[in-house]
């Protein structure tokens, strides 16, 4: 078993949080809003008032937060998680999907102060860190994934290695862009759909089953024609954040990418029309 340092505990962070504790690691976690660690502190982890509380001392240290402000603070800020007495060689695990250019930077931070240090977004939604059957998209070196299994297991169940540090953010960031095109392709079908007086519920049917149909497709056609955009499974708001990394991570690359840019300026009229906070099928709404 491994002392857990855990920084953030928002929708996804909880529920690894509770696999870690039902797993048996012991768990120390830190949170923006304290309260929100009420139903973590009952399974048996232990509140941190900082990150460097959460995670001094710990054999590994793993955040999921929103944005790089956010990273940057937990790890770097004045308490952050760097700033603390961490043990000799820790892991340091970042799990958010943020730029590859900052896990870059934070990964030599790491370095300079004696960690190990992978970049592991996940993917599975809150579904999948509920059922423990994350999918872990690494960059970092074999060894430090090794040692760090006995952790990331408790909640997931698939692991891609995809190479050095910044790989699995790399990975992460293409996968999210792809996601944003599709979820404005649908959008855009649909509403020609609905001009033609096409039966929306039979274009979803067909749409699910047909050549273009993948599991984004059928997940998000059914949430637009329901408009069905109040229980948030994944925001405007992230969708358009990882895009822009992407884009970002694009322009690095020297890569063109002009549906891309296309559809993640969709989410940008969602976020202006005050909808970022809703699921990400509410850009139907927002190009209607």
């Amino acid at each position: 078993m491994m002392n857990v340092g855990f920084l953030g505990a928002g929708t996804m962070g909880r529920e690894m949080v509770l696999n870690l504790l039902k797993a048996g690691h012991a768990v120390s976690v830190y949170n923006r809003t304290p309260e929100k660690l009420r139903p973590l502190t009952d399974a048996g982890a232990t509140a941190a008032v900082t990150p460097a509380v959460a995670a001094a001392g710990r054999d590994i240290v793993i955040s999921i937060v929103g944005d790089d402000p956010a990273s940057r603070a937990v790890w770097l800020g004045p308490e952050g998680a760097l700033a603390g007495a961490l043990a000799a060689n820790a892991i340091l695990v970042e799990s958010s999907t943020l730029s590859r250019a900052w896990i870059l930077e934070l990964e030599a931070e790491a370095r300079r102060r004696g960690c190990r240090f992978l970049d592991c977004p996940v993917t599975g939604g809150p579904d999948g860190a509920r059922a423990a059957t994350l999918t872990l998209l690494v960059g970092g070196e074999e060894t430090t994934l090794k040692a760090a299994r006995p952790a990331l297991s408790a909640y997931a169940n698939q692991v891609y290695h995809f190479g050095p540090v910044g790989a699995g953010t790399a990975y992460k960031l293409v996968v999210n862009l792809m996601g944003t095109v599709q979820a404005v392709a649908v959008a855009e079908g649909l509403l020609i759909a609905e001009r033609a007086g096409l039966d929306l519920t039979q274009v979803a049917e067909a749409l699910s089953s047909g050549a273009v149909a993948s599991p984004m497709v059928k997940y998000i056609v059914k949430r637009m024609i329901a408009s069905d955009h109040a229980d948030v499974y994944f925001s405007a708001r992230w969708r358009h954040k990882d895009a822009s990394y992407a884009l970002k991570l694009a322009e690095e690359m020297g890569q063109a990418v002009p549906t891309s840019a296309t559809a993640t300026q969709a989410f940008q009229a969602a976020l202006d029309q005050g909808l970022g906070d809703l699921n990400s099928s509410v850009v139907i709404d927002a190009l209607r």
